[in-house]
């Protein structure tokens, strides 16, 4: 089952690749996505990864919440489906 996090406070320079390298370490990642913004194309300041294993994703939260990524102390917690 695969586990998605969403990852909050990244600096406006992260970009897909950028988060997918930095989250890699933890597992094997089905999708890494930074947010933009639909008429500027500018990041939004938070993305999502998902893990193949939702076990990889729960090391990764815990390795990687509070951690310096491109200048900025990121936040990262399960993401939850909005209603």
């Amino acid at each position: 089952m695969s586990k998605k996090l969403f990852v909050g406070g990244l600096s406006w320079d992260t970009d897909n690749g950028g988060l997918r390298q930095a989250f890699e370490k933890y597992g094997t990642i089905d999708d890494a996505r930074v947010i933009t913004d639909r008429e500027t194309n500018r990041s939004r300041g938070f993305g999502f990864v998902t893990f193949v294993d939702g076990e990889d994703a729960q090391t990764a939260m815990n390795g990687m919440n509070g951690v310096q990524l491109d200048g900025r102390a990121i936040k990262v917690d399960i993401a939850t489906d909005r209603r």
